[in-house]
């Protein structure tokens, strides 16, 4: 039973995470937030919510390692996976935006800072805090840099948008989505963890692998639509600033829910898995690598990441 509430639940996380992004899509549009926004922030934020309802769920109901896994084996995934498909499906990827030079960083000083607050096997409510005021400084820098994008104006879709707005409706199908996400996210919770105990197996495995790929799901649907309509720039930054938002919101969300107190020492192949990652996504950015044979060696990387984690079991 406890697999089919697992199946059904995170659908409806995806599906309700699903509405909040149309519909603040449409609220963007309707007041003029310029179309690179809305992919940067609020599509990246919104591909996150199911990480954040799940980690925040999983850290109130004192299941530290699941709050925590779910994060770095959803950023692990969104790098090798969903980056590794886009690099793959792409014909040409030609970004108008210099990533390396703007947005890197920003992909990589989550990663450090996680690494460092979690020395001492905790992370506090002051850390979560902190990691908040990091997640407000990408949006300003997003909205800073802005201008060579302002000017561009809207697609033909974002205008129909604009054109068929109606804010009672959007307003009540935010509500519904916003639902769908708290509710289902619980049910995702204890249901993974029923079957981590059915199975004999850590509550940290079935959050880095299952939930992880889960929650996932929808930065990866993004992407590939992104990337089949030539908006290779909307693919990459959507999983930047969506790995930002899941350790600087989801994860500082659930240390303020619940301080989180938890072992990191005996993760280590996985923080280093992700660092890898991150460090990987630099170097193709830097070099600008969007090819097949970087996506090649992503999927490489992910491999070598569920071969540990099934021989661990």
């Amino acid at each position: 039973m406890d697999y089919i509430i697992f199946i059904v639940s995170l659908s409806v996380l995806i599906y309700g995470a699903d509405i909040i992004i149309n519909q603040s899509e449409k609220i963007a549009v309707r007041f003029g937030i310029s179309e690179y926004i809305i992919g940067a922030t609020l599509i990246a934020l919104g591909t996150s919510l199911p990480e954040m309802a799940a980690s925040v769920s999983a850290s109130l109901h004192n299941k530290p390692e699941l709050a925590v896994s779910n994060i770095i084996g959803s950023n692990i995934i969104n790098i090798t996976l969903v980056i590794g498909v886009v690099l793959l499906m792409s014909k040409s990827i030609k970004p108008h935006r210099d990533f390396f030079a703007k947005d890197s960083s920003w992909a990589l000083f989550p990663v450090l800072i996680f690494i460092i607050i979690t020395l001492d096997n905790q992370i506090t409510r002051i850390n979560g805090v902190a990691l908040l005021f990091l997640m407000f400084g990408y949006v300003l820098f997003l909205l800073n840099n802005s201008e060579h994008t302002a000017d561009i104006g809207l697609s033909d879709d974002l205008k129909k948008i604009k054109e068929e707005f109606k804010l009672f409706r959007t307003t009540i199908l935010l509500i519904i989505g916003f639902i769908a996400v708290v509710y289902a996210a619980d049910y995702t919770v204890s249901s993974a963890s029923n079957i981590a105990k059915s199975f004999g197996v850590s509550e940290w495995l079935v959050g880095v692998i299952l939930v992880a790929f889960g929650t996932s799901l929808p930065e990866l649907i993004v992407s590939i639509m992104a990337a089949r309509k030539n908006k290779a720039d909307m693919a990459i930054g959507n999983i930047i600033g969506s790995n930002m938002a899941n350790i600087s919101i989801a994860l500082a969300g659930a240390a303020i829910a619940n301080p989180i107190k938890l072992d990191f020492s005996k993760y280590t192949f996985d923080i280093a898995t992700l660092v890898a990652a991150t460090l990987m996504l630099v170097f193709i950015t830097a070099n600008k690598m969007y090819s097949k044979p970087a996506g090649i060696s992503l999927f490489v990387l992910l491999t070598i990441f569920l071969q540990h984690t099934i021989d661990s079991v």
